[in-house]
């Protein structure tokens, strides 16, 4: 067992990574801040507010992000960032967020759950589906129409609306109409000194993805949970009926093999609308690449507004 495989180590080193996540995100014009997020994608205004959703891991932020357009309410997408389920990432996700409220027509509802080491699983899983049961219940008070409802997320993001859209299958609802699982982690059964990526140094490295695990899952027999890891061949319930999914890997991760595999279990339970991998890309590639970014999120937004049939946004 490695150092980074102790609970109380990794613990540290996760709350060491936050630290400096947050030191980063007060520097204006650091990469990652959200200063730095808030001005991507300019032809794309930023227009938020913020609620709270109440649940049983206590009171979650949500940033509210809406379409410019008048009528019904629209379809609501609620977000889930990355973040290894450990570093606090909300404000990463702003330029998809509003991508998606401009071009799918849709409210964006950006999630800032719980993360790990202070809040391990299943408290991240339990307290997102105990939101989007939240939101699907009052969109009528806020703005947007609940009954019409898609989800999705960029890396640990992707691993929780993949957890999410499990739960909803097993508890009854609430309907989801899309899952998007954009480069999640699926595996956290398989150590990640075990997972080969495309190339020699990914952005996603061992020793990181064995603090992020250890951190979420400090018992290894709990890793195997189905909302932990859906792609490990332990997991065998059938999943016919849950969301349907679109799942997108990028080619150099260290993740993709365990997002095909799921993409793979998708399709016979008939739920893979479509498998996208990203060519020349890794881990993370639309925090950095605004072309490859422009054109997945216009992957993603053709997906959540067909799935939803919401209007097509205004040209002008």
């Amino acid at each position: 067992m490695s150092l980074l495989a102790r609970p109380a180590v990794a613990s540290f080193a996760a709350k060491s990574m936050q630290r400096l996540a947050l030191m980063a995100d007060r520097r204006p014009s650091g990469r990652g801040s959200a200063a730095a997020s808030h001005v991507r994608l300019p032809e794309f205004p930023r227009t938020v507010r913020e609620l709270t959703v109440p649940t049983s891991f206590g009171p979650a932020r949500v940033v509210v992000y809406l379409p410019k357009s008048e009528g019904p309410p629209p379809p609501v997408h609620v977000n889930f960032h990355g973040g290894g389920y450990v570093l606090p990432l909300t404000e990463l996700d702003d330029p998809l967020c509003r991508y998606l409220a401009a071009e799918a027509g849709v409210a964006v509802l950006n999630v800032d759950y719980v993360v790990a080491p202070q809040h391990p699983f299943p408290a991240p899983p339990r307290q997102a589906f105990e939101v989007v049961q939240w939101i699907a219940d009052h969109g009528g008070e806020h703005g947007w129409d609940g009954s019409r409802l898609s989800l999705g997320g960029q890396s640990a993001g992707g691993g929780l609306a993949a957890a999410v859209a499990r739960q909803a299958l097993e508890e009854g609802g609430p309907s989801i109409a899309l899952q998007v699982l954009h480069y999640p982690p699926l595996d956290l059964v398989t150590s990640a000194k075990d997972k080969h990526a495309a190339i020699a140094k990914p952005l996603l490295r061992p020793w990181m993805a064995e603090v992020f695990d250890t951190s979420y899952v400090p018992d290894p027999r709990e890793r195997a949970d189905r909302l932990v890891s859906p792609a490990h061949p332990s997991d065998t319930a059938d999943l016919k009926g849950i969301a349907p999914a679109l799942v997108i890997t990028a080619e150099f991760d260290l993740l993709k093999a365990e997002g095909e595999r799921y993409s793979e279990r998708l399709q016979r339970a008939g739920a893979l609308v479509e498998h996208h991998d990203v060519p020349q890309a890794d881990h993370g590639y639309d925090g950095k690449d605004d072309v490859k970014a422009r054109e997945v999120y216009a992957l993603i937004a053709r997906h959540v507004r067909q799935a939803l049939n919401a209007e097509e946004p205004d040209a002008g």
